[in-house]
């Protein structure tokens, strides 16, 4: 009757209470029920708090946006807790999370409630500390018993012990309130982020991969969110398993978020495009790494820093300068140095960051900008366990590039590389050890050891038996030529060519000795029947052309 036209209170207010039934985990038909409500009579601005949650819980920001502006443009608005939250929500998602504070703040001092705790969460994350104590002391979710109001308290109290210099509450708190919002039965509650995600995220940062991993999978499975959160639990799975070494479950991650059939909120997207960055970064797959970056640089002009997307902000740190792009970042780097200022540098979420910066100095070829960074990360290390692998690498990577390779230090800070996740960092860095190192045993030690960490992308074998060095520096046989010519193993040094890296930095690129990318490109030289290198150069163009072709 209502689709019809048809408008009556009786039927306005049955369709009115079955889309509040429905709301707490159907919100698409809570959406449809409120709609209709509304076409049956129903007045427009004591629904309109609910239709936005039902519209921002199906992923339709902008619908959810509108009638937020239209509700907050009447006086003496109905509902307005709600509706605050469901605003704060929205910008969070956006990536602008500093508008999300500003919603919390508008009902006044004091009028945050059981709002506060995700107050908190969310001015902690634009580095507003003194704002989230004061928000925090406010909180009176501790009075209310429901599930949902201590997973609200529970997130709030998590990224409030994140900030301490030994946060180990921190991840406990998190994911216990991820347990009860998943026990709540509640998928559509307007938060900052999902305490899933907010879990995963701090266990990423502490190298705890496996709880990461264990609290994501128990939160798809629980529904947790909604379908508008499935896309970022999804990425952020993606992640854990991409700094576990597993790319192809990575890839079928990423996929699983395109595929939820809700569109990616902003800050999403750019956390997609960091997630294929480091794909590619770490498959040495450059066309795939320039259009991940140029998609990424487009999307941070969309968002804004805060504490919750230093992640992707780490990642193409390294990419930009990979890419010798670094200026281009260099803006939010610095609003993310200065959040982290005004947090008072809380390890938990400064010492990945600063492992980036480590590694952007080195690409850039930048060694006094390490230098900062290692001292702080040398500060941290007594109560971080991320600090004190990153401590022990940075001072390996500086000895090596000093023209020093002690292989026992190297071979050790790689392995606890890979211990906090980190499995493809430890590989370049043995592999960089051992293009360096003069003996043919540590040569060999190191290179073993980058195989070992990082196999897909250390395929050279030593020869002989046992892996004992020999005399001969020639390459292994190639594998077979595809129609070009080239083996798989010569069209990745042929590209490296292309990039104009010297025999040495072809050889740190795939963990090879100099002398063995000089055969490489000798041969490649022949079977391309190229006399100068210029000539050379010319026709690897042509020969590679096909794998630029998108």
């Amino acid at each position: 009757m209502a689709r019809s036209g048809f408008r009556d209170a009786r039927v306005a207010h049955a369709l009115e209470r079955a889309g509040d039934k429905a709301l707490a985990d159907r919100p698409a038909l809570a959406r449809a029920l409120y709609d209709e409500a509304q076409g049956a009579g129903a007045d427009e601005w004591n629904l309109a708090a609910r239709r936005a949650q039902a519209a921002a819980a199906t992923g339709d920001l902008d619908a959810a946006a509108r009638i937020l502006d239209d509700l907050f443009a009447q006086e003496n608005a109905p509902d307005l807790r709600r509706a605050t939250n469901v605003a704060a929500s929205v910008w969070a998602r956006r990536g602008m999370l500093h508008r999300g504070v500003e919603a919390y703040r508008w009902p006044g001092s004091g009028a945050a409630g059981l709002s506060a705790p995700l107050a908190t969460v969310a001015m902690i994350g634009i580095g507003d500390r003194a704002g989230a104590a004061e928000m925090s002391a406010s909180a009176t979710t501790g009075d209310c018993p429901s599930l949902l109001a201590a997973a609200a308290d529970l997130m709030g109290q998590g990224i409030t012990h994140s900030l301490e210099a030994r946060p180990f509450h921190a991840l406990p708190a998190l994911i216990r309130a991820s347990d009860a919002l998943t026990a709540s039965g509640v998928t559509t509650a307007p938060l900052p982020d999902t305490p899933a995600a907010l879990a995963a995220l701090v266990a990423l940062h502490s190298g705890e991969l496996d709880v990461s991993l264990s609290v994501l999978d128990a939160a798809i499975a629980a529904n947790q969110g909604g379908p508008a959160a499935l896309p970022r639990l999804s990425l952020l799975r993606g992640w854990t398993l991409m700094q576990l070494d597993q790319p192809e479950p990575a890839r079928d991650a990423r996929s699983h978020a395109l595929e939820a059939g809700v569109p990616l909120a902003p800050r999403d997207e750019l956390l997609l495009h960091a997630l294929d960055a480091g794909l590619a970064r770490r498959t040495d797959d450059r066309p795939a790494l320039v259009r991940a970056w140029k998609q990424a640089r487009e999307r941070l002009l969309h968002v804004s820093v805060d504490l919750y997307c230093l992640l992707p902000l780490g990642e193409l740190l390294v990419t930009s300068a990979r890419l010798r792009e670094s200026s281009r970042l260099a803006p939010h780097l610095a609003e993310a140095w200065s959040l982290l200022t005004r947090l008072g540098e809380p390890p938990l979420w400064s010492v990945p960051l600063r492992w980036c910066a480590v590694q952007a100095a080195i690409l850039t070829d930048r060694p006094r900008e390490i230098a900062p960074h290692a001292t702080a990360l040398v500060h941290a290390a007594a109560g971080s366990r991320m600090a004190s692998a990153f401590s022990a690498a940075g001072r390996c990577w500086m000895s090596v590039l000093a023209g020093t390779v002690d292989a026992a230090a190297v071979e050790s800070a790689a392995r606890e590389l890979a211990s906090v996740g980190l499995t493809w960092d430890g590989s370049r860095l043995a592999g960089h050890a051992a293009a360096h190192a003069e003996d043919r045993r540590d040569m060999a030690r190191l290179l073993s050891c980058a195989r070992d960490l990082h196999p897909a992308t250390a395929l050279v074998r030593m020869d002989g038996p046992h892996d004992a060095p020999t005399t001969s520096s020639a390459p292994p046989a190639p594998r077979p030529a595809d129609a070009t010519g080239l083996s798989p193993r010569e069209r990745e040094v042929a590209r490296l060519v292309l990039e104009g890296k010297t025999y040495r930095e072809i050889g740190e690129t795939i963990f090879i000795s100099p002398r063995t990318a000089e055969h490489h490109i000798a041969r490649i030289r022949r079977r391309v029947g190229a006399t100068t290198r210029s000539d050379l150069m010319t026709r690897l163009r042509v020969v590679l052309d096909g794998d630029n072709q998108d």
